[in-house]
């Protein structure tokens, strides 16, 4: 028999708020003991092509559930993304077009595997409901929730009082993504903490439209970018993004605060609360070195999205590079024409994201060519290959023609 205590111990680890937790532990001993399976929904709105690590702090809880009886809705929010979601936005999200949604979509389908069982996913599409719903279904929907009770949402309010335009299109959102708890017949919806309001939509509809369950709901905390401040975000360039190659993925786990690995672990690694307990206990008894244990949860990240060969050869390569001073095997190449100013070919090297910033980096003494810092940022580089460098992580092989 399933040790049922230790497994929702496991379930809650790192959860923001669980609402309905007697819902949740009565599915998985049904599933122990009458080997019926449940349903869990999380929506993800196909508007950007690459998932980060930041999202996948669902996905891997979710995995966890897939092996207590779970079956996953991965709900792709091809009709909804077309409106997108006002959630924790101060304005009013720009429309995507269709082939953009469906494009993104696709990437996500093939990266969601890295972490789900695809024997126990379902990838649907909420325009599969949603463009059945006709004009007459979309005004019964609206009926179902009072104005003012949209406008307790916080975004909503804020944006009301600051006098920023609302459109009705976004008070359809939470409706939308409640409906789609309707059609789906879920048990369970999962998001992160920013979708408290639209995950209890998805009760309430549950509710009047008579689907004969009311899900519970499993709220996940927003992950810390590397800066160890900010939620991770590809706007903010403080992510990973699970298409990140081997290398790259590695180095930049590194890079967070020891404070953050023990975050990063209770949120991403597979390890056991007792594991991650021994491990830390290890560490503060001296009897393990952080930089170790960031090493593993490194190797562990790594092997994840790629494999553990991949993995191995990034610690390799990563103790190659920082701890012996030697240059990376493997650079991306670009090529200008001379003489090529060294503030530009940092920006084409892709090693600043403008020449502002390159401009700050000559100045924090933190670029060198071929190994040779520099801090002049008049420079020309006349005709022949160099390397250039930024910090002690970028590195990039320019060609000068």
């Amino acid at each position: 028999m399933a040790d049922l205590a230790k497994i929702m111990q496991e379930i809650k680890r790192g959860v923001a708020e669980m609402i309905d937790e007697e819902r949740v532990e009565n599915l998985i001993k049904n599933f122990y003991e009458k080997g019926e399976n449940f349903y869990v929904k999380a929506g993800f709105d196909p508007t950007a092509p690459d998932l980060h690590l930041g999202h996948s702090v669902v996905l891997a809880k979710m995995a966890l559930l897939q092996k207590h009886g779970a079956i996953i809705q991965f709900l792709i929010g091809d009709f909804t993304g077309q409106i997108g979601d006002p959630s924790g936005k101060s304005a009013t999200r720009k429309k995507l077009d269709r082939e953009t949604v469906m494009k993104n979509a696709k990437t996500y389908e093939e990266q969601v595997f890295k972490i789900l069982d695809p024997s126990k996913t379902k990838i649907m599409f909420n325009s599969t409901w949603s463009n059945e719903l006709g004009a007459a279904g979309v005004i019964e929907l609206t009926s179902t929730f009072p104005v003012a009770r949209m406008l307790e949402r916080d975004d909503f309010e804020k944006r009301l009082k600051a006098g920023t335009p609302i459109s009705i299109s976004e008070f359809m959102y939470p409706l939308l993504q409640g409906y789609d708890s309707v059609a789906m017949k879920c048990d369970i919806e999962m998001g992160g903490t920013d979708q408290k309001f639209n995950l209890l939509m998805g009760r309430t509809l549950q509710r009047v439209y008579n689907v004969g369950k009311e899900q519970a709901v499993i709220m996940m905390p927003l992950l810390e970018g590397l800066d160890g401040v900010n939620k991770m975000s590809k706007s903010l360039g403080n992510y990973i993004g699970v298409t990140d190659n081997a290398n790259d993925m590695f180095a930049k786990t590194l890079s967070i605060s020891d404070e953050l690995m023990w975050r990063w672990y209770e949120l991403l690694s597979a390890k056991s609360n007792d594991e991650i307990l021994a491990l830390k206990t290890a560490v503060e008894k001296g009897e393990y070195h952080p930089k170790k244990a960031k090493e593993d949860l490194a190797f562990e990240i790594t092997a994840r999205y790629h494999d553990e060969a991949a993995a191995q050869k990034a610690r390799d390569e990563f103790n190659s590079v920082h701890a012996s001073g030697e240059l990376p095997s493997d650079m991306p190449c670009f090529e200008m024409s001379a003489p090529a100013w060294i503030v530009e070919a940092l920006s084409t090297c892709k090693l600043a994201p403008t020449n502002s910033q390159a401009r700050r980096d000559i100045a924090a003494n933190a670029v060198s060519i071929d190994q040779q810092k520099i801090k002049d940022e008049q420079l020309k580089l006349e005709a022949g290959e160099y390397v250039l460098q930024v910090g002690k992580k970028k590195f990039a092989k320019l060609k000068v023609k």
